[in-house]
């Protein structure tokens, strides 16, 4: 216990470092503290495949790093032809971070391992670790080109991976990838922006991620099993629809700050590209939604004297249904 807890503060100062650096070496150091950290969180005692998630996530991570510090060595080295080594040198670095976060085509390592880990360690992984990398991106002038093919891939990607999948844990992973293509697209014209869409996707991940350990649902086919009262079923459904980015839920505010700038900037096919790829997601959140829907007044013998606290229930019910009821103040 006492190791996880100085684990998730080290976790905590790397980001923070990260975000204060002046330079890319202190950066880089910030980013493999922050993976060495990560790593110990990844410990469970009663899973198998803990090892394993925790070789392949140390390697990724460190293979990213060694592109970014290569990159930051060899530059002042390599000044044959600066502006040209200068927009290469920004496009290895977006690549090693892409690496870092899991994002499309690179996102298989991601997938794989967050079906080896814990909820909480998904919950840290989908969030958290998402911080660093981007503020790296944020402090350099993007390619547009490159950053319009990473955010299109991710977000088709994304939406197509989760398809064909039973474990709830590679479909969150894959919206996870989905959601990046998104901040993504942020990131090209706000910084701001992209801060404010991770927030609100944090806040709805860490609702669904508690919901799903609380409940030990971790295929499709117990979401209906596992889910004790018609509250939680409530709950589950509207938290899908909100990750899905349905209009009236919390979800849908992030993307629709992405839509409008989108709109103004007069980028229309990678809008649709994105809105096409957030249908897709939908659909698979609707899928996973589906047998609560069908089978609601069923319940089985031994969940009928099951108390649950309302309350928590209450509040998760209350946040996703923030936008409408602020909409409606607003009108008033």
């Amino acid at each position: 216990m006492s190791t996880k807890m100085m684990a998730t503060m080290t976790l905590i100062m790397s980001t923070i470092m990260v975000m204060s650096s002046e330079n890319w070496f202190s950066m880089w150091m910030g980013l493999e503290i922050n993976m060495i950290s990560f790593i110990p969180l990844m410990e469970e005692k009663k899973n198998y495949n803990s090892p394993q998630a925790k070789m392949t996530y140390f390697l990724i991570q460190s293979l990213g790093s060694i592109l970014f510090i290569f990159t930051i060595i060899t530059t002042p080295i390599m000044i044959i032809n600066e502006k040209s080594m200068t927009s290469t040198m920004m496009i290895i670095i977006t690549m090693s971070m892409m690496m870092k976060m899991g994002m499309a085509p690179m996102h298989m390592w991601f997938v794989n391992i967050m079906a080896k880990m814990s909820w909480s360690s998904c919950m840290m992984i989908m969030t958290w670790q998402k911080i660093a990398p981007m503020w790296i991106m944020t402090n350099f002038n993007q390619n547009s080109m490159v950053i319009n093919m990473c955010a299109t891939t991710s977000a088709l990607m994304g939406a197509i991976g989760g398809l064909n999948q039973t474990s709830i844990k590679k479909i969150m992973a894959f919206s996870s990838v989905n959601h990046l293509g998104w901040m993504l697209m942020c990131l090209k014209y706000n910084n701001e922006m992209w801060m404010k869409y991770l927030m609100i996707y944090s806040v709805m991940i860490i609702m669904l991620t508690k919901m799903f350990d609380k409940n030990s649902i971790n295929f499709i086919n117990q979401m209906n099993m596992n889910l004790k009262t018609s509250m939680s079923k409530i709950n589950i459904i509207i938290m899908m629809m909100s990750l899905g980015g349905l209009p009236p839920f919390l979800g849908f505010l992030p993307k629709w700050i992405v839509i409008s700038t989108l709109m103004n900037e007069g980028s229309m096919t990678i809008l649709m590209i994105l809105l096409f790829s957030s249908m897709v997601t939908l659909f698979y959140y609707m899928r996973m939604s589906a047998p609560i829907m069908m089978s609601w007044k069923t319940m089985n013998k031994w969940n009928l004297n099951w108390i649950e606290m309302k309350t928590q229930n209450l509040i998760m019910l209350m946040m996703n249904l923030s936008l409408p009821m602020a909409s409606m103040l607003s009108l008033i």
